[in-house]
């Protein structure tokens, strides 16, 4: 199959080496050329990591859209999910076709309703897209010319609104790690960053600050205090799944299910215990600053979302205002300010019988 992956960070560079093994061409678009030099000197993405060592050689290598999406028969966005709508404006405007199905590589939570809601206002004929649950990959660009891939998920949740059924089949076939799940709240409340991430860059934001990251975020940063914040944070996701008609597994479980968490952990409700022994994250150091990812995508894109969808559903989830609160306080940044809020997903105004009727086929 030929596919574009748009991003060429970490995410994206591993489904270059993944999807190029797998005998799929690849053309790689990023927005920013410089960003694709370093590859386009080699001919390719260097990686090493649990994909082996080598260079995967994509077809085409461009900041060009139009010729990203040219001939491909699925996009996969693989890059952060703040730039989600964005690219959902430039594939509008770039002319992607609508029988052209997009994954969400990763969706997170919401990321299916923020894409279509955007595109939608671009044109009409909105193509089919499909959200996972969190990304395929532990990865981390070690330089601007190679990826280490240290873990490879084993189970990500994969979801799309009604109509869009076919992406979730070219997501499937593209990464046979993919479960269908019922509906995109299932997927998206299964978004795992969105627990994992916030208790520890509150709770560590001075250490942050004071050593610029110098110290592994999911071992040494995995205290008993930020492990009970993150406990109860996982509480409250599960309860509203549940007001949605889902059980889910609370975080240890579904991370054993991904792979980031080991298999002969046998307390589920240790968190500290069961995060910090885990190999694929055992070496990521915590964020050099308070512009890290974890702050400007699991804030805006993760808990403000999940807020979103907890009012409809009536549960209050003390935890993630208060995480949510304390973030906007110590980074001095308004989330809601382009962040993944009802209205950007399109769910202004509904209830909770309106919000289940919007995600599943009656």
């Amino acid at each position: 199959m030929r596919v574009a992956v748009l991003g060429a960070g970490a995410g994206g560079a591993a489904a270059v080496v993944e999807l190029t093994q797998a005998g799929h061409e690849v053309q790689l678009w990023n927005r920013s050329a410089t960003t694709l030099e370093a590859f386009r000197r080699l001919g390719g993405v260097e990686h090493e990591g649990v994909f082996g060592a080598g260079l995967a050689r994509p077809l085409l290598i461009t900041a060009d859209l139009r010729a990203a999406i040219d001939g491909c028969a699925a996009i996969v966005i693989a890059l952060p999910t703040i730039s989600h709508a964005v690219v959902a404006i430039a594939l509008a405007q770039a002319g992607a076709r609508a029988d052209v199905p997009v994954v969400l590589n990763p969706g997170h939570t919401g990321g299916a309703f923020e894409f279509e809601t955007t595109f939608r206002k671009q044109r009409a004929d909105v193509p089919p897209v499909a959200e996972f649950s969190t990304l395929t990959y532990v990865a981390r660009k070690s330089q601007p010319q190679r990826v280490n891939i240290s873990g490879r998920a084993r189970q990500v949740r994969v979801a799309a609104l009604p109509g869009s059924e076919r992406a979730v089949e070219a997501a499937i076939a593209l990464f046979p790690c993919a479960k269908p799940v019922a509906d995109v709240l299932f997927s998206g409340l299964c978004n795992v960053n969105m627990v994992l991430h916030p208790p520890g860059a509150i709770l560590g934001a001075a250490w942050i600050e004071a050593t610029a990251g110098n110290y592994t975020f999911y071992a040494e940063g995995m205290t008993p205090g930020v492990a009970r914040v993150m406990r109860a944070l996982d509480d409250e996701r599960r309860a509203v799944a549940l007001a949605c008609g889902h059980r889910l597994p609370n975080l240890i479980e579904e991370m054993q299910a991904i792979g980031t968490v080991e298999k002969n952990i046998t307390d589920s409700t240790d968190f500290a215990a069961a995060i910090s022994s885990g190999v694929a994250n055992s070496r990521i150091k915590a964020p050099g600053s308070l512009q890290h990812r974890y702050y400007l995508e699991d804030f805006g894109h993760g808990l403000l979302p999940f807020r979103a969808i907890a009012k409809i559903a009536g549960v209050a989830v003390p935890a993630a205002d208060n995480l949510f609160k304390l973030a906007e306080i110590l980074t001095g940044k308004n989330y809601r300010d382009g962040g993944r809020g009802a209205a950007a997903m399109g769910i202004t105004g509904l209830d909770l019988k309106g919000l289940l009727a919007r995600v599943r086929r009656t």
